[in-house]
């Protein structure tokens, strides 16, 4: 009841100061002119978080346990360089028999292209100047033709025409992405007025330079309550009481994985019986996986769950952080995700009983994939009350019952676990920039960041300490730059409060240091990115164990160690068998004393000084799978930039200190006669895939990278 009463107090203030909540604050930038002030009236949202009943009593009864921690570091010797195996490219070209008759704006911009760079950056997530040309085209294409007046049936086909006679995909497929993202995107872009150039630095970001938009510049509002005194963060305490969380992440189910079917198809998703028989010795899918465009049978994912609950009977709870269908983006219907989000739950309940069990939602779970609209869409065609009302009914099974109206308005939700300890449940879609949606109004949908302040300044209030999970990784470039900024702004503000952050969609076992915004070498909060279940793809398969500083009266709630456990999915093809093992513990293998966030960013420090170090780290960030390719100086520096990055598209500010000192540690040139080999044939290969180029363009568009 005080907590409440002090809020109300504290909404007087903010509701007087110059911040509005719900509309974008139009931030003048320095060394810019001044600009009108645009007049806009975004869509009405009077929800009042602050009416609804919070939280306040443990969920989560602890089982008793006494956990064996992993061993401490040692000074074993750290692995050398992995061997260099060469990834195959040969899937990144396409048969160039056939013209093309493009508008003209749109033929001078594949000029500028390099068909690998551009199916490689749109695939990975990973852009520069080439994707961000690549999106311009894309989305000045679509919106000419939206200029001529075409229908929305037109415009759909025309997409399908030019998939198929361009052979972007096959023709089901082309039919299945036109049928389920081209009215969406068509209504989206007949709504806005942003041009190309503001599109596209709004879902790239950086690589699209920093284009001014006044319709995507907002800032949340901090109630006027000054930020604890901040003091450096102890260790938590030798052999004290731990809790045991199992994280699982991205297992992307797929209920029709067909031992021996096509594992090399030209599709977004293989290995399925519609793909047919292997056409090469050595095409089919394995029997327990692939490492190829192929997502996780069922067979795998029970004997992987038995395994869990066989080996770790000791489990105090589960973080799911998400994206439970397969990629098969184009053919997806409400349906069969709400069936594979029914199923799965009902797995995981047989298999952990009474183990709490703690979800977030993944991008993949909607249909069509990454299309998420707020609230304020709110007609029965388009809206997503059919998706967020069977996860309230899904999660009401672990969940208490005063977190359904959060759950059915986003898909968010916070939890009180033990006295002083609560969990709080972000939906990370609300900063997806594949979410076409947030195009119309990004300004904090659902009022998600503001309701988040709200449960972190109560939380301080009661003295609690927060561990917060969702999907999509904050400072992960599929997230918008206006959304993680704020949230970023959030974490700095809560630092003592929020003792750890846990996400997926990566896939990859890494992670994501936050720093104060005043004083970017001051490490504040660190973001746990867990392995993905799925080998999507050249991936083994992998889970995550936390050891989390358990009850006792000076504990922190601080993750004292972490496993990752993979299974080689090679061997398990070639023996029969998985076998599932732990490939290594944080502390041990990388020498550190704590993983506290000062703990990671020393060993940031460590990976861009020492390439051995670095080389350990890459190993695990793979998982240990043996289709790694070697690691450059530029691979290197992006990574570790990524472990950097816990704000988005910022890595001029972040990682420009990190990228000298590994620029200043590289090898010496080669010899002017390799230079001018290689020259030629680089030359030579971006001359050979012009004529190939253009059959990337409406690829980028689609959303098939």
């Amino acid at each position: 009841m005080i907590i409440r009463i002090l809020w109300l107090l504290l909404l007087v203030i903010v509701s007087v100061s110059p911040w509005t909540l719900g509309n974008p604050i139009f931030l003048q930038k320095p060394g810019k002119p001044n600009r009108p002030v645009i007049k806009w009236n975004p869509p009405t949202d009077t929800w009042n978080w602050t009416t609804n009943p919070r939280n306040e009593e443990p969920f989560f009864v602890p089982s008793n346990f006494t956990h064996k921690l992993p061993p401490s570091a040692n000074e074993t010797e750290l692995i050398a360089h992995m061997a260099a195996l060469k990834r195959n490219y040969s899937r990144l070209l396409w048969d160039n028999d056939k013209g093309t008759n493009l508008p003209m704006f749109v033929e001078k911009a594949l000029k500028l292209l390099n068909l690998k760079q551009v199916y490689y950056e749109v695939e990975h997530s990973v852009m520069s100047k080439v994707s961000c040309t690549a999106c311009k085209a894309g989305a000045g294409l679509l919106q000419h033709y939206i200029r001529l007046g075409k229908s929305k049936d037109e415009i759909n086909k025309m997409i399908f025409q030019f998939c198929v006679s361009l052979k972007i995909q096959s023709a089901r497929v082309c039919e299945g992405i036109t049928r389920l993202f081209g009215s969406e995107v068509v209504y989206v872009l007949k709504r806005i007025t942003i041009g190309p150039d503001e599109i596209c630095s709004f879902v790239i970001g950086d690589a699209c330079g920093d284009v001014y938009n006044p319709y995507h510049e907002w800032e949340v509002a901090f109630p006027p309550v000054p930020k604890p005194t901040v003091r450096p963060l102890e260790s938590p305490l030798e052999k004290a009481p731990t809790f045991k969380v199992l994280q699982i992440s991205d297992t992307h189910f797929d209920p029709y994985y067909a031992e021996g079917a096509n594992a090399e198809c030209n599709e977004p998703l293989c290995c399925r019986a519609s793909n047919g028989p292997a056409l090469t010795p050595g095409g089919g899918a394995g029997r327990w996986g692939d490492y190829r465009k192929c997502d996780t049978p069922k067979r795998t994912i029970d004997h992987m769950l038995k395994h869990i609950a066989d080996t770790h009977t000791d489990i105090d709870y589960i973080l799911w952080t998400g994206d439970l269908p397969p990629h098969d983006v184009w053919n997806q219907t409400k349906e069969e995700n709400l069936k594979v989000l029914q199923e799965t739950v009902a797995q995981m309940s047989d298999m952990f009983p009474g183990v709490p069990i703690f979800p977030a939602l993944g991008n993949h779970e909607s249909s069509p994939v990454n299309s998420f609209p707020p609230p304020y869409i709110s007609s029965p065609d388009q809206n997503i009350a059919w998706l967020y009302d069977e996860l309230d009914t899904q999660w009401r099974r672990w969940l208490p019952a005063g977190v359904s109206h959060t759950v059915r308005r986003g898909a968010f939700y916070s939890v009180l676990v033990r006295p002083g300890f609560r969990i709080i449940s972000l939906n990370m879609n609300y900063c997806n920039n594949k979410n076409w949606w947030l195009l119309m109004n990004s300004t904090d949908p659902a009022t998600e960041l503001q309701w988040l302040i709200y449960e972190l300044q109560s939380a301080e209030f009661s003295a609690e300490k927060v561990h917060i999970i969702g999907h999509i990784p904050p400072g992960h470039s599929d997230c918008l730059k206006v959304w993680s900024r704020n949230y970023y702004a959030i974490i700095n503000r809560y630092e003592l409060t929020i003792t750890a952050q846990f996400f997926g969609h990566t896939h990859f076992d890494e992670f994501e240091v936050f720093y104060d915004p005043n004083d970017l070498g001051r490490a504040t909060s660190i973001a746990y990115v867990g392995p993905s279940v799925s080998p999507y793809y050249d991936l083994n398969l992998g889970y995550r164990i936390y050891y989390v500083d358990g009850d006792h009266e000076d504990t922190t709630r601080q993750v004292v160690d972490h496993e990752t456990w993979i299974m080689n999915l090679k061997e398990a093809n070639l023996f029969g068998y998985p076998i599932w093992y732990k490939l290594y513990s944080a502390r041990s293998a990388y020498l550190m004393p704590a993983l506290r966030p000062q703990d990671w960013d020393k060993f940031i420090d460590d990976m861009t000084a020492k390439e051995e170090v670095f080389n350990l780290y890459y190993k695990h960030y793979w998982k240990n799978s043996p289709r790694r390719g070697m690691c450059d100086s530029e691979c290197r520096k992006r990574l570790i930039c990524d472990a950097r990055s816990g704000r988005s598209h910022d890595r001029r500010a972040l990682c420009v200190h990190i990228e000298a000192r590994i620029d200043g540690a590289a090898p010496t040139p080669q010899t002017w006669r390799a230079w001018l080999y290689n020259g030629l044939s680089v030359s030579m290969s971006m001359i050979m895939q012009l004529p190939q180029v253009a059959y990337q363009i409406p690829k980028f568009v689609l959303g098939l990278g």
